[in-house]
């Protein structure tokens, strides 16, 4: 039976590009995988058929000769011919199943080889000022560390027999193969034959150490910072993993923030309201100078004056958001008999114009 031609098989056109050929193979694997059809004995050849098809389109090299010379152009090259096991086509096309079927995809990291370490998190508390304008914080941590005596190995290893130090053992689901981490060892590669005595077999330790972080100027809740290499140590020489620092902002007083807006309640008199004014509003930053706003005549309830470039810096450096003033006209709820009669002259004298 002569065999179907690549393209056809995998339902896509000759100029078809690598993430469109990966999309129609997956496509096709998870309509004929074995294990997703028990009863159709036809589902298994046509996944086989179609894990030709990509193994070789694929390819660079491969595609190029298919498409010069068909199927002949394959024999012998040990590309055209079929895989030699089930194991080949999870080795090959192990990113197109490793999602599907449980396995990691990408490629595997040699657990005998340098391991980075893990990352850690905390959050910082900041004060409002602190955000804005940026401060620097000594952080304490404390953290399991693998342990220095012994590498972090827990003590004097063997290799695991289970899975020949390689961390990853084979497991047959229907007619493939497929990798996942070896239950022995978890992994590791190597089991322990005699524990440390200073972490009792543990690999790992618990450190106190102190960390200096520079908060930029900017920064507003739920804003994660990276340090890099600040984490868990690595072993085997690898190296350190991150410290992420996520932010949350106090509340202030006085003022609320809106992106790099401030946000801020001015409370003025009647009088000022109807007459107009200048009024000095304290900075967030300490040592900063008042910011003077000015009350138009007038000015209703709900009105905002805006000071211009007096909000929070922004991250970027460019610049500050502004000062938003929402002014609250304070209405006395008692009068004095001087201050009615004035009232009253007020209201007569606008309602005769």
């Amino acid at each position: 039976m002569s065999k179907r031609d690549y393209y056809e098989v995998l339902g896509v056109e000759k100029d078809a590009d690598a993430s469109t050929l990966k999309k129609a193979y997956r496509k096709l694997a998870l309509q004929f995988h074995p294990d997703r059809n028990p009863n159709d004995p036809g589902a298994e050849e046509k996944f086989k058929e179609a894990s030709e098809a990509y193994g070789v389109l694929n390819d660079a090299e491969k595609r190029s000769v298919y498409d010069r010379f068909g199927h002949a152009g394959l024999e012998g090259r040990g590309g055209g011919g079929g895989y030699q096991d089930m194991g080949d086509i999870f080795s090959s096309f192990q990113d197109i199943f490793g999602d599907l079927f449980g396995g990691g995809g990408g490629r595997r990291q040699n657990p005998n080889g340098p391991q980075r370490g893990s990352d850690l998190s905390i959050q910082i508390g900041l004060t409002l000022e602190e955000a804005a304008f940026g401060v620097q914080r000594d952080l304490d941590l404390k953290h399991p560390t693998p342990c220095n005596a012994c590498d972090g190995r827990g003590g004097e290893v063997s290799t695991c027999t289970a899975c020949s130090g390689r961390g990853q053992v084979g497991q047959k689901r229907g007619a493939f193969v497929f990798s996942t981490t070896c239950p022995t060892c978890r992994g590791t590669g190597s089991k322990v034959v005699k524990a440390c005595d200073k972490c009792k077999g543990r690999g790992s330790e618990e450190v106190e150490r102190k960390v200096r972080i520079s908060i930029p100027a900017g920064v507003d809740s739920g804003q994660t910072l990276r340090l890099t290499n600040q984490g868990q140590a690595g072993t085997k020489g690898g190296p350190a993993g991150h410290l992420h620092v996520t932010v949350v902002v106090e509340q202030h007083e006085r003022f609320q923030r809106d992106g790099y807006d401030l946000v801020h309640e001015l409370h003025i008199s009647f009088p000022e309201a109807a007459l107009g004014t200048d009024i000095e509003v304290p900075a967030l930053k300490t040592g900063e100078p008042p910011v003077k706003v000015k009350i138009p005549k007038g000015t209703q309830p709900g009105d905002a004056r805006v000071v211009r470039g007096a909000g929070i810096p922004r991250l970027d450096g460019r610049g500050r958001g502004d000062l938003i003033n929402v002014v609250q006209v304070d209405v006395p709820k008692e009068l004095s008999a001087k201050a009615k009669q004035l009232l009253d002259l007020a209201e007569k004298k606008l309602g005769s114009e």
